[in-house]
């Protein structure tokens, strides 16, 4: 065994407890002030540290942004996971429908700043890599799912359903984590109606869905 061991994990430990103090405070930040106003001497100063310490973890604001990327990846990977797991063999699509929402929701709940954090993926070229991975991982899945539930189509057609299950429930439930009244509520009702019935067309015996799958 190492002898240096012993010292070197706990200095690991703080490392690991201030990278996530840095991102914690860069979310809350995010928030208060926008992707604009946000600046490393403003995190810092929120830390109570100088901007050259905070150098030491990440050297500049797009790099912390990068890493919360990362971090909201890591969670909708296990969101994903959770949503594959399901017995969906066994679901109604409404009933798939209602408990992967839900999942998906816990995740944009958890997230603080999501509304700015998901923009500043989108629009900030360093950070756009992890959009599409985020956009590929939940496509992809959703694609696996529907295919277990026996939804018509080709791959490609699952995966064009994937991305307009994506692209509406995370314009909704945006809305759904911001709106925090009975509005939220109603709008998370609308957005499974929405989506239950794009799932159901595609359904077998669907003569629409049907109709698709043979131009696919």
């Amino acid at each position: 065994m190492n002898a240096l061991n012993p010292r070197r994990q706990p200095i690991q430990q703080r490392a690991r407890e201030r990278t996530q103090q840095i991102l914690d405070i860069t979310a809350r930040l995010l928030e208060e002030v926008g992707i604009d106003d946000l600046t490393t001497i403003l995190i810092a100063k929120e830390l109570g540290i100088s901007v050259g310490s905070l150098y030491h973890y990440f050297p500049n604001k797009h790099a912390i942004m990068y890493a919360l990327g990362e971090r909201w990846l890591e969670e909708m990977t296990i969101a994903m996971n959770d949503m594959e797991s399901f017995a969906v063999e066994t679901m109604t699509p409404n009933q798939f429908v209602d408990k992967a929402i839900n999942r998906m929701l816990a995740v944009y709940k958890a997230q603080r700043a999501v509304l700015p954090l998901t923009q500043a993926l989108w629009a900030i070229p360093e950070l756009r890599r992890l959009d599409e991975e985020h956009d590929y991982l939940v496509i992809s899945k959703l694609a696996n799912i529907f295919e277990r539930l026996q939804l018509k189509g080709s791959r490609n057609e699952l995966e064009r359903v994937g991305r307009i299950y994506l692209e509406t429930t995370h314009a909704v439930l945006l809305s759904v984590v911001s709106q925090k009244t009975v509005r939220s509520k109603r709008s998370l009702e609308d957005l499974k109606t929405m989506i239950a019935a794009l799932v159901q067309s595609h359904a077998p015996g669907d003569s629409q869905a049907s109709k698709e799958s043979d131009q696919a």
